[in-house]
C-alpha cells in the first residue's frame, strides 16, 4: 500500500495476520528515525516473530522541530503508533554524531568529549547517550535531538524504551551473522545516501565507518579505500552486502566490476517471518530488524 501525506509516504507496509492488537502488552515496538526517513516494525516477544513492517520517506525539513511536527502528524494519523501500551519501545538513529569507544578507555563523564572529536555538539539542544555493545568491546556514545528525545519520551511514559543508534544495530547485527559465517569479512549496508562499511576479525568488531554520498562512484572509492587501508585483497576479499540496492540492478553489476567475490546477507535467523514478507528481499532492513538485538 502506498500512501501520500503531507510530508511524508508510506513506501513498504508488511503485515501479518497473526498481529493481534489485544497483545500489544506482548509486542516489542521497533522505531528508527532518520530526517529523511522512518521504519517502523512490530515484534511478537514471545516467540520473535516479525508482525508488522513500515517504511517512509520523510520530506526534506530544517530544523529538528519541524522533523518533530512531521513525525508527529504522522503518529496521530496511524493507528497503532500512538498507543502506549508496549512492552517495550526500541528507537535507532540515523544521525552521523556518535563515536565508537573501547569499554577499557570509557568513562561515563566524558561522553560529550567523545563525540566532541569528530562532531559539533550542544549539550542545550541536544541529549548525548551511550550503548554498551552486547557483542563487542565498544560503547557507542552518540546525539539525539531534545526535542524528539523528549517527544518519544512524553508519547510512551508506560513503556520501557530503549535509544541507539544507527551504528549500534549494525553492529550487533552483523556480528551475529558472523557466528555462520567465520570468514574475516567486509560487510557493507547501502544505505539512503549513506554508505555503512564494517569489517570483523576473529569475530570481533575491527572497523566501522558510515560515508555519505553524493555520486555513485563514491561507493566503489570507500570501499576500495577500507580494503586497502585494512590491508586486505581487492580480489580475494568476501564482501557481504545488505541494504537498499536490488540484486539484478545496475549498481550492483556495477560494484561486481570491482569486487568479484560479492555477496548478498541474509535476513536475520533470529526472526520468524510469515509468507506475508516473501516480498521483502532477504537484505533489506538489516538495521531495522537488529534493533531487535539492542538491549
Amino acid at each position: 500500500m502506498n500512501t501520500t501525506t503531507a510530508g511524508y509516504k508510506l513506501i513498504k507496509k508488511i503485515k501479518d495476520a497473526k498481529f493481534d492488537v489485544d497483545n500489544l502488552h506482548q509486542y516489542n515496538l521497533l522505531l528508527q528515525i532518520g530526517v529523511r526517513d522512518l521504519q517502523v516494525s512490530i515484534i511478537d516477544s514471545t516467540n520473535n516473530r516479525v508482525l508488522l513492517l513500515e517504511d517512509y520517506v520523510l520530506a526534506s525539513v530544517k530544523t529538528y522541530k519541524e522533523l518533530q511536527q512531521m513525525l508527529a502528524s504522522l503518529f496521530e494519523g496511524h493507528h497503532l503508533l500512538m498507543a502506549g501500551f508496549w512492552k517495550t519501545v526500541k528507537v535507532s538513529i540515523k544521525n552521523t554524531k556518535f563515536s565508537l569507544v573501547p569499554s577499557s578507555l570509557f568513562v561515563k563523564e566524558a561522553v560529550v568529549d567523545y563525540l566532541k572529536l569528530n562532531s559539533k555538539i550542544n549539550t542545550e539542544t541536544e541529549e548525548v547517550l551511550y550503548y554498551k555493545h552486547i557483542q563487542s568491546d565498544a560503547i557507542c556514545v552518540f546525539a539525539i535531538s531534545k526535542i524528539i528525545y523528549n517527544w518519544l519520551n512524553q508519547l510512551y511514559p508506560n513503556a520501557e524504551i530503549g535509544f541507539v543508534h544507527q551504528s549500534s544495530s549494525l553492529i550487533e547485527g552483523v556480528i551475529n551473522f558472523s557466528k555462520s559465517n567465520k570468514k574475516d569479512s567486509i560487510y557493507l549496508y547501502i544505505d539512503r545516501f549513506k554508505l555503512h562499511i564494517l569489517s570483523l576479525k576473529n569475530g570481533e568488531l575491527e572497523y566501522y565507518n558510515q560515508f555519505t554520498i553524493k555520486q555513485f562512484n563514491e561507493y566503489i572509492r570507500y570501499i576500495l579505500l577500507v580494503i586497502n587501508g585494512l590491508s586486505k585483497s581487492q580480489k580475494n576479499t568476501e564482501v557481504v552486502m545488505w541494504g537498499y540496492i536490488g540484486k539484478q540492478s545496475p549498481h550492483y553489476n556495477e560494484f561486481y566490476k570491482y569486487i568479484k567475490n560479492i555477496s548478498f546477507g541474509d535476513r536475520p535467523e533470529y526472526l520468524k517471518y510469515g509468507f506475508v514478507f516473501d516480498e521483502v528481499q532477504d537484505h533489506h532492513f538489516l538495521d531495522l530488524y537488529s534493533i531487535h538485538l539492542c538491549s
